[in-house]
């Protein structure tokens, strides 16, 4: 059977740096802050005015909403602001005083995923409305996620929609509810189930809000007593874990190419990398959307979990069980015999099969498969969730050889017992070559996930950790290919 060929689209997706987010810019020194806010405080208000004015002609065009980035802002460091009335325009200006802009894809814009979008409405006959993710990388190497957006024609032709300079961070739920059996659980698992624990806990509903667990923090017995190692051990482990499951909303009329999932909570302050997006039909025939996500804090590595319905509202979940570890998770886009699946490397080096009746809790990891070629005689990973096909289930993978070139493969899964591997490539479907093995990160293909459409696989996939295409590969070829390895 002749070389399977993946067709250059023209499709090219090239970090900007013009694409800046305000973020805050504040000393952890409070005598810093104070010397900051005395300067401000010593300017008369015609004085602040005529600042504030020439910020907004140099940044007003670069941002949708810069003051209200300066009201967040200035309300993180009221407390060293003092008794003394501010004016509104001081408040601003303060606020642009601890701000800062940040260019969130002046370093990368590389490994994305894609999946069917949830409006397809309005279109031809054969065409698929996708959406695409991409993780933008900038200064200090910190990662979030963007999304684009696009057409796929019947003929395989890809329209990508314009994509709009300006971004925009999502507002942050500061009431976010959790479900008590998930919470209890990770708990546990992080080693914090004890008397005091169970006694913030046993006053909680099924479903509580934030200010319900800090409620029932405060009212904990023992809480006026002097406190011990334990209870201190304990109240970082609910705070940590509160902050790490959340929720985000964008206001309708902000594109879905300006949303712009940042890190959050203290597990991804070095950021969100590598999500996998799937599109997951219940069996009841409802769709949510979930990406699986490595969260990194500079010293340690957590998968986790987002859910959207529309990719305008998120919740960003940790997952729980001794077989959440390391980076890699790929769920199935439905259930298989019943449970969740999905895809894993625990060890940083073979590829796992993982079932579970609960979409938060994974254990009992079942060896799947291991390199044996050398091109991926280093590791093996997958490239995205498994994608279903008569033939069955199509797996993308990876593979890292020797001088850490990391190549794409592909193998085939039986679609009733996934554990069944009906065969998988000799040959890499992608190898880094010419030009595209330059960048930041030398001699890496890679994605986070393809789709079928009509007689064609959808492979976006990024080009040395820098910039990201798409290809197309003939899906007959492949798949007999793989049925050929199979017979």
């Amino acid at each position: 059977m002749s070389k399977i060929t993946v067709q250059p689209t023209g499709v090219l997706f090239h970090p900007d740096s013009r694409r800046v987010l305000v973020r805050p810019f504040i000393s952890s020194d409070p005598v810093r802050i104070g010397h900051v806010i005395a300067r401000a405080l010593a300017l008369t208000e015609s004085e602040v005015e005529g600042q504030l004015a020439i910020l907004r002609v140099d940044f007003g065009s670069r941002h949708m909403d810069l003051e209200t980035c300066w009201r967040r802002h200035f309300a993180m460091v009221r407390g060293h602001v003092g008794d003394a009335p501010v004016s509104h325009g001081r408040e601003l200006y303060i606020g642009a005083l601890f701000s800062g802009e940040y260019a969130l894809e002046s370093t990368a814009l590389f490994n994305p995923s894609i999946i069917p979008h949830p409006d397809q409405s309005g279109l031809g006959a054969g065409e698929l409305r996708f959406v695409l993710s991409l993780r933008a990388t900038g200064e200090g190497h910190i990662s979030s996620i963007e999304f684009r957006s696009g057409i796929i024609r019947a003929d395989a032709g890809i329209a990508v929609d314009s994509v709009s300079p300006l971004v925009v961070a999502p507002k942050v739920e500061e009431n976010p509810t959790y479900r008590k059996t998930v919470f209890l659980h990770k708990l546990r698992e992080m080693g914090c189930e004890n008397k005091w624990s169970q006694g913030i806990m046993e006053p909680l509903g099924d479903d509580f809000t934030h200010g319900e667990l800090e409620r029932a923090m405060r009212g904990a017995p023992g809480q006026g007593m002097q406190r011990t190692r334990e209870i201190e051990r304990t109240m970082e482990c609910v705070n940590w874990l509160a902050r790490s499951n959340y929720e985000l909303h964008f206001e309708p009329s902000v594109a879905l190419s300006q949303r712009i999932i940042f890190p959050v909570s203290p597990n991804e302050s070095n950021g969100i990398e590598d999500a996998r997006f799937v599109r997951f039909v219940e069996d009841d025939g409802s769709v949510l959307y979930y990406a699986t996500y490595t969260a990194y804090n500079g010293r340690a590595i957590l998968p986790q979990l987002i859910e959207t319905p529309d990719f305008r509202n998120f919740r960003v979940r940790t997952l729980n069980g001794q077989a959440v570890q390391n980076k890699g998770m790929a769920l199935f886009p439905r259930r298989v015999n019943g449970q969740f699946a999905m895809i894993s490397r625990q060890d940083d080096e073979n590829l796992f099969l993982m079932f579970s009746d609960n979409m938060h809790f994974w254990n009992s990891p079942q060896l799947l498969a291991g390199p044996r070629r050398p091109w991926e005689s280093v590791k093996i990973g997958n490239c995205g969730s498994p994608i279903e096909t008569e033939a069955g289930w199509l797996v993308i993978t990876h593979g890292v050889g020797p001088m850490r070139r990391y190549c794409m493969g592909a193998m085939l899964l039986d679609l009733d017992d996934p554990s069944r591997v009906l065969g998988s490539l000799d040959e890499p479907l992608l190898e880094p070559t010419g030009e595209t093995r330059e960048g930041y990160v030398p001699n890496v293909v890679y994605s986070c996930g393809a789709l079928v459409h009509g007689d064609h696989l959808i492979l976006p996939h990024a080009l040395s950790d820098t910039s990201s295409t798409i290809g197309l590969v003939a899906l007959d070829k492949l798949l007999g290919s793989l049925l050929k390895k199979s017979r």
